[in-house]
């Protein structure tokens, strides 16, 4: 049935299906936080749906999906996020949540369903089984604080600034202000050319989306920081990175946005933001331990960034996989 992303005991039983496959499923990972997940069902930043499949003699939630059907750019498409708990896997719940979901793509005229799983997981074989076409992997990296080097970030980030000559930086805590969200559009515009699985198309930014992202950011309670290279003569945004901090678990920190605007890389801006970005957070998140970031596991620059800063591979990486909508419905 279809759930009522506001209703309290609805989300606890999501909550509660999706910490279990992760500790199953990526025991090493961060752990999920119920509040996080509240925000991202109940506020989605584009339409979505959330359907649970529930045991008709106890009620129990045993898996669920939330499908996202995007209405700017990649309208052919839907992506989905399937879980099933552990101890009802290899019963037909996943299957039987998939087929629906893909009946709810073609309604609504999609042809394509991706979603992502962790390699080697049941998730994994349960979309090889499918028939999925595998994507690009994302390598997730976890920075653990307590063991960068006495005097690393400090040096990186002196490298950085000598290299940086004529940018200075800016930080916000929340949101962003109003006069500079054309400018910050630009710097989400910049991820248009990193690594994307063929036929999928890259969003494009202006203030209006930013802003409305922001306002979806503050509904869902997300604490996010944000940090710039502003380019002195222009006033361009340059350079920018995000990291949201996890209410319901104050030592994980979640890498979002680092990205460098074409016209100016070359002046290791990358590494300038992320290193005054881990010297705010030390100062503003005195009990984070350990940032999360993923990166496509062919994007050799910002990978090249992340291992100077100390951040270690965490496996398992997360396979993407697309799947036409007919052939679920065969």
């Amino acid at each position: 049935m279809q759930a009522d992303a506001s209703d309290r005991a609805t989300t606890q039983a999501c909550f509660e299906v999706a910490q279990a496959a992760a500790e199953t499923d990526d025991p090493a990972g961060p752990p999920w936080s119920l509040q996080r997940l509240r925000g991202w069902l109940e506020y989605p930043a584009e339409p979505a749906q959330t359907w649970i499949c529930g045991d008709e003699t106890s009620g129990t939630v045993n898996g669920w999906y939330r499908l996202v059907l995007p209405e700017r750019e990649n309208r052919d498409r839907a992506s989905v996020y399937l879980t099933v708990h552990p101890s009802a896997r290899r019963r037909g719940v996943g299957t039987a949540l998939l087929r629906h979901a893909a009946e709810r793509v073609a309604r609504d005229g999609r042809s394509v369903l991706s979603g992502g799983a962790f390699q080697g997981s049941a998730s994994a074989a349960f979309a090889a089984r499918a028939g999925a076409t595998p994507g690009l992997v994302e390598a997730r990296r976890v920075l653990i604080l307590g063991k960068i080097p006495a005097g690393r970030i400090a040096s990186l980030r002196e490298q950085a600034t000598r290299a940086a000559t004529g940018y200075s930086l800016l930080c916000w805590d929340g949101r962003i202000p109003e006069e500079y969200l054309d400018r910050y559009a630009e710097a989400e515009n910049a991820m248009a050319d990193a690594p994307h699985d063929a036929g999928e198309q890259p969003e494009i930014w202006d203030a209006a989306r930013v802003r409305e992202q922001l306002d979806n950011h503050q509904r869902q309670g997300r604490h996010i920081y944000t940090l710039v290279a502003l380019h002195d003569a222009s006033g361009q945004i340059a350079a920018a990175t995000a990291v949201e901090a996890d209410p319901d678990n104050p030592d994980w920190g979640h890498q979002l946005l680092t990205a460098v605007t074409r016209q100016h890389r070359g002046h290791r801006l990358g590494l300038l933001v992320k290193t005054a970005m881990l010297d705010w957070l030390a100062v503003a998140e005195p009990a984070l331990e350990r940032i999360v970031t993923g990166n496509a596991a062919v994007n050799r620059y910002m990978i090249a960034i992340n291992e100077d800063l100390g951040y270690e591979l965490l496996t398992p990486s997360v396979q993407g996989y697309e799947l036409p909508v007919a052939d679920l419905l065969d």
